[in-house]
């Protein structure tokens, strides 16, 4: 399934507010998404009253390779080899349990609601969404997923049932990454983890201007 890149049924990204949210309402369908993250936004639920937001925040948070960040304890953690990464191997249970985690410090509840997980699964089937599994034997006990779209990569959630094991994921990922030439991936906000590994704030404009290149292959 291929869109074209083009002009976007969203708003142009200067008409967004001080918080980042450009519309509100609408669907999660495939060609929904696909606008959305080739235009430089987002899906974001954030409360009973506004159940789904669309955000372009400015600044935006991304993780490039050249600055992520390996602690020397986590380095030993990874060096142990005590589980097994898989990509792609069960995209529903990885988003449902990133729906389920309770782990996350300051946050009640959580943005991944049914409607989301339906619409992620759907993209996911139509190749423009994976997900980062860590497994102990056959238990799922860390990941994450997000969405990929020509060499546009974006972190959308993480979760953890064991320590370190979401960490392990995303390192896991942007090493896989690198073998493909993929240098950076968009984590939208930066969150203490993410921050911890290496994750920055730039400039709309200036993500905007990385976005595009990554939609058309370009160095």
């Amino acid at each position: 399934m291929n869109f074209p890149l083009g002009h976007s049924i969203f708003p142009s990204l200067e008409s967004a507010s001080t918080d980042g949210i450009i519309a509100v309402g609408g669907d999660l369908e495939i060609a929904t998404l696909y606008d959305a993250y080739t235009h430089g936004i987002f899906p974001w639920p954030i409360s009973h009253e506004y159940p789904l937001a669309w955000f372009a925040p400015d600044p935006r948070g991304i993780l490039q390779y050249q600055n992520l960040h390996i602690s020397k304890s986590m380095q030993k953690f990874i060096n142990k080899n005590l589980y097994e990464v898989r990509m792609n191997y069960n995209f529903q249970e990885t988003i449902t349990a990133c729906a389920k985690a309770n782990n996350r410090k300051g946050q009640k509840g959580t943005w991944i609601t049914p409607e989301i997980i339906e619409g992620y699964c759907k993209l996911h089937q139509a190749g423009y969404a994976y997900s980062v599994e860590v497994y102990d034997n056959e238990l799922l006990v860390g990941g994450l997923y997000g969405v990929c779209i020509s060499r546009y990569i974006s972190g959308e959630s993480m979760f953890y049932l064991r320590p370190n094991c979401s960490k392990l994921a995303l390192f896991y990922l942007m090493n896989y990454l690198q073998e493909k030439m993929i240098n950076w991936i968009d984590t939208q906000m930066i969150t203490p983890v993410v921050r911890s590994m290496g994750g920055e704030e730039i400039s709309r404009s200036d993500f905007m201007a990385m976005l595009k290149k990554s939609l058309t292959h370009q160095s």
